[in-house]
């Protein structure tokens, strides 16, 4: 988590920078009783990110017909990782300072985790995060140049699984793309009148998936396991914004 510590960070140092040095506020040159005009959010956005990310491969219970432990749990794992990506979106800003938005982002991510059977003897199972991808509406409210706001919508998840032995090694893999929901919030902080940073967390959940893994080997069968997987995720960033401003 160092990695959201260290962002984190920079927003807060840059946020005092504008203040300090009157990016928000009128220029030095102007005279005292100048003022601006009150922060508008109306635009569209795009940017990127950095964070951590972490989350849960749980319950791994065994499907293959005629297999061994079949509606048994042979465990779970966490996993964690760095994730950085892209953003992109859209906000409009109402009389009242209420701030409707839709928008995207997807991350590459390295999050993984494995776990020893909990029934078999001598085998790991293991899984990774691709990546992550969402569709989010949100509504947040404008404190002039803050902008803080809830947010949720449609989630996808590139992920890898593997299944390994002490005698053969890697003896099943699968790679899929599941679909689930998100949900999160943050806030944003407009820099200068085209320029944005915010913080934000995400809860992704993927429900519980059959997952087909592909054998190695010739003589191994194909086998299926449903898997459960959720996801979260602190990240900060920075847009470059079109419009609005004041």
């Amino acid at each position: 988590m160092r990695t959201v510590l260290t962002a984190v960070a920079i927003l807060t140092a840059l946020a005092g920078h504008a203040r300090a040095g009157g990016m928000l506020v009128e220029h030095a040159a102007a005279p005292e009783t100048a003022t601006r005009e009150t922060a508008n959010w109306t635009g569209c956005y795009a940017g990127g990110h950095l964070g951590g990310a972490w989350g849960t491969s749980s319950k791994w219970i065994p499907r293959t017909p005629g297999g061994a432990f079949q509606g048994v749990s042979l465990g779970g794992h966490d996993v964690d990782g760095v994730i950085g990506g892209v953003q992109a979106g859209c906000d409009v800003q109402l009389a009242n300072r209420v701030v409707l938005g839709i928008g995207g982002d997807y991350g590459w991510t390295d999050a993984n985790g494995s776990h020893p059977s909990a029934r078999e003897t001598g085998v790991t199972y293991r899984s990774e995060m691709d990546g992550l991808g969402t569709l989010t509406g949100r509504i947040g409210y404008a404190f002039d140049t803050l902008l803080v706001y809830v947010e949720g919508g449609a989630a996808w998840e590139r992920v890898s699984y593997a299944a390994a032995t002490t005698q053969i090694g890697t003896a099943y893999r699968a790679s899929d793309t599941r679909e689930g929901w998100t949900i999160g919030g943050g806030g944003e902080y407009a820099l200068t009148q085209h320029l944005s940073a915010f913080v934000e967390y995400a809860h992704y959940d993927f429900g519980t998936d059959r997952i087909t893994l592909d054998p190695q080997y010739n003589f191994l069968p194909t086998a299926y396991v449903d898997i459960e997987d959720t996801a979260n995720v602190v990240r900060a960033g920075i847009n470059l914004r079109f419009g609005g401003g004041w």
